[in-house]
């Protein structure tokens, strides 16, 4: 059977792990034809130095039912990303959904540490990895995109713009970096929208990512077993809830609806009905503001 994306071509900026990884997997399994980019391939790893792969992301995405294909991309690299565009107009001739997920910052940031204190070189690296890189993306990607009406992007961030706005996120570098990929989305809404094409910011929640898992001891089959250390963990959600959030918005004729807005995977499991692997829906920024910021115990109940 044909998914709803069926001949549909993507491009996850970012896909190697986490969030990128996750959308990827969803956007092939509504039956799309998924481009996977990253630095982390078979033959050579980024400065993570994580076993995760672009390749073996785009085979989970042909298991899933759609076409996965990896492209080692350095998104700082404006003549990588020309060409990868361009094979992309070679091989495909269109550009449906661009997902901007490139961040590369998890060694980089150092928690509630003032930024007079912050090591400013990897402050700044961050801020190369996780705002120029989007920018680069989308200035080569979006003349593709734009040939035909009905395109999507979506910038992947952490913190919804409301949350954002009041509350101060981890140190000044993280917290600019994350505002900074909102307020794209908002700028790139008011730029592609008169165009016939969508753009919004979108944020899991709490996602279990490779990396997350790894630093609770924990694999995604036990993964309560790590309330013991972090009792609000219960909120957590896969990667692949923020990927059906993706894939929804892809197969929506009424997306644009959403131009130019902050979204929630939580918000957008309401909005379309889809649920986690599990069959449950976290709302981990609900949660976030009515249970742990209002230092209530840990209490996933009606939340997920």
């Amino acid at each position: 059977m044909s998914g709803p994306l069926e001949g549909k071509v993507a491009l996850v900026a970012g896909a190697t792990r986490g969030a990128g990884r996750g959308i990827a997997v969803e956007l092939g399994a509504a039956g799309a034809t998924v481009y996977v980019t990253g630095r982390s391939t078979r033959a050579h790893r980024s400065e993570y130095d994580r076993p995760e792969t672009i390749e073996d992301t785009a085979d989970l995405v042909t298991a899933a039912g759609g076409q996965g294909i990896a492209v080692p991309a350095d998104h700082l690299d404006p003549s990588a990303v020309r060409q990868l565009v361009g094979r992309i107009a070679d091989e495909q001739g269109r550009l449906d959904v661009l997902v901007n997920d490139i961040w590369g910052g998890e060694k980089l940031f150092e928690w509630d540490t003032p930024v007079w204190e912050h090591d400013l070189d990897n402050g700044l690296r961050l801020l190369r990895l996780a705002v120029e890189t989007h920018a680069v993306t989308s200035h080569c990607a979006l003349p593709l995109l734009l040939r035909r009406p009905g395109g999507l992007v979506v910038e992947v961030t952490d913190g919804t713009a409301e949350y954002n706005r009041d509350t101060y996120r981890v140190n000044f570098f993280y917290d600019l970096a994350k505002a900074s990929v909102l307020r794209m989305a908002f700028a790139l809404g008011h730029e592609i929208g008169p165009r016939g094409a969508t753009a919004v910011a979108l944020t899991p929640g709490w996602m279990r990512s490779e990396i997350m898992l790894e630093a609770y001891g924990v694999r995604e089959e036990n993964w309560r077993d790590a309330l013991a250390r972090e009792p609000h963990f219960a909120i957590s959600e896969t990667p692949r809830f923020t990927g059906r959030a993706v894939a929804a918005l892809a197969a929506d004729p009424d997306v644009a609806r959403f131009n130019g807005s902050s979204l929630s995977s939580g918000g957008l499991a309401r909005e379309y009905g889809f649920t986690d692997l599990d069959g449950s829906r976290p709302d981990a920024w609900r949660y976030l503001v009515e249970v742990q910021d209002a230092g209530k115990p840990a209490d996933a109940t009606g939340y997920r």
